[in-house]
């Protein structure tokens, strides 16, 4: 199958890098829309024009045969109409609350994602769902957009940002970090080394595979060195240049070994 992965930028990397080793087969899109990141801090009705514009990109120019949201921010406002547009698979992301939830269900959780996210009347609807005893907290993270996209993930800069951002919550009493945009997986090394053991992250990366996987009738195997192939695009350009393909693979291999701390 020829399988596209959107998201604004490069967050949408962490689950590609995923997807193509535990679906080595098939044949992947993956579509940043570097002209336009960042969705979080932008209007509803903006992000929604951007996410148009991907789709008739990916869809009816290059033939996708499903299609993933791998941005919680263009899920989170865009992914019905999408539905109603296109009869494709669509498979779009959100913060993996109930997956934190029932890990422990005594200690808190917080939630992290970008501003439109965590305004989001989506967003909202999941903790209404599943937090019933009102154990969880949600804070937006944008600067860490940011920081990925100039590939500045370790640094003074980023620790001062997050130690400033959790400051006012005991973290002691937190069971789990909800990853809750594509780009914050980049800093789980960062974020380890800040948060206290007990403190576990929970992301919706494998999930969401594993429901792409569903809908299109595949099925994975267990992640091994062999990966996919995959074309790359930003913002409709196809990506060829050396070091700009390069930069891609920089970008897989963190997501890679960030996969790996829990």
């Amino acid at each position: 199958m020829r399988i596209a992965l959107f998201d604004s930028g490069i967050g949408g990397l962490t689950v590609l890098s995923h997807a193509r080793r535990v679906l080595p087969s098939e044949e992947f899109l993956f579509f940043a829309d570097r002209d336009h990141v960042p969705y979080g801090t932008k209007s509803v009705p903006v992000v929604r024009g951007y996410v148009r514009e991907a789709f008739r990109f990916l869809v009816e120019k290059q033939g996708a045969d499903a299609v993933v949201v791998a941005c919680n921010t263009a899920t989170s406002v865009a992914v019905d109409e999408m539905r109603r547009l296109y009869e494709v698979p669509i498979i779009g992301m959100e913060p993996a609350v109930k997956k934190a939830l029932a890990q422990d269900g005594e200690r808190r959780v917080l939630v992290t994602a970008t501003p439109i996210t965590i305004n989001g009347e989506k967003l909202r609807r999941l903790v209404s769902a599943h937090d019933t005893h009102h154990l969880v907290d949600l804070l937006a993270l944008p600067r860490l957009v940011e920081f990925a996209e100039r590939r500045e993930f370790v640094s003074p800069r980023v620790e001062e940002y997050l130690w400033n951002a959790l400051a006012s919550y005991d973290l002691l009493k937190y069971s789990a970090i909800v990853l809750g945009c594509t780009h914050f997986n980049y800093f789980k090394d960062t974020l380890r080394a800040l948060l206290p053991k007990t403190v576990g992250f929970v992301d919706g990366n494998e999930g969401t595979v594993e429901e792409l996987a569903r809908r299109t009738g595949l099925t994975t195997v267990l992640a091994e060195e062999q990966t996919a192939p995959c074309r790359f695009f930003e913002s409709g350009r196809a990506v060829t240049g050396t070091e700009s393909l390069a930069r891609i693979e920089s970008y897989l291999a963190r997501a890679a070994r960030m996969e790996e701390i829990v």
